[in-house]
């Protein structure tokens, strides 16, 4: 408010002289008469009344929109250097990790040769355990073979001997041979 005061009579007095200085150099120099006086007069009284009106009736809207201009602006000047501080701090921390980028790379790569080492003797214990397994199922599975065809061979075997054993009997076994045996046989059985 004390600003638009001090405006506004600044501007009266800016005028005044204005007026002043105009009035004396009209004419070729000759002197000031009453009527210019008159007329500087009503014109500074119009001047006066017509400051007085804006400054009554408009004079709060004024100053409260140059105080809110200038509030406007100093608060946005507060945000510009908030943003700015943001700004820095920012840029600080992309320098940062700029610098750092070497490390980190080193790392990443460290990290991810460490860990397909890893992978890479995980793989390996199970291949070799994989392996291990089938050998042992293989064993199982040739030794079971090898039995089954040990057995056939042995039942063949058996089949033939009992078949020999029977034609060899027949040929050389008499009824009365057959019938001695028999006997002997069932006189065993009843015995025990």
């Amino acid at each position: 408010m004390k600003v638009a005061r001090h405006t506004v009579l600044s501007l009266i007095g800016v005028l005044a002289f204005a007026a002043v200085a105009y009035a004396s150099g009209g004419e070729g120099g000759h002197g000031i008469d009453a009527e210019m006086w008159k007329n500087y007069a009503f014109r500074i009284v119009n001047f006066i009344i017509f400051i007085f009106l804006i400054y009554k009736f408009g004079g709060e809207k004024i100053a409260a929109f140059f105080g809110g201009r200038r509030a406007q602006i100093k608060k946005d000047l507060e945000d510009l250097e908030v943003r700015q501080a943001e700004a820095e701090k920012k840029l600080k921390d992309v320098e940062t990790g700029i610098r750092n980028l070497e490390q980190e790379k080193a790392a990443i790569l460290a990290e991810a040769k460490t860990q397909g080492e890893a992978i890479k003797t995980a793989i390996i214990e199970k291949a070799q355990k994989d392996a291990a397994t089938m050998q042992l199922q293989a064993k199982t599975s040739a030794e079971n073979e090898a039995r089954a065809a040990f057995d056939r061979v042995r039942a063949e075997i058996a089949d033939q001997v009992i078949e020999q054993a029977t034609k060899i009997v027949r040929e050389k076994l008499t009824d009365k041979d057959h019938e001695r045996l028999v006997d002997e046989y069932l006189t065993k059985v009843v015995l025990n």
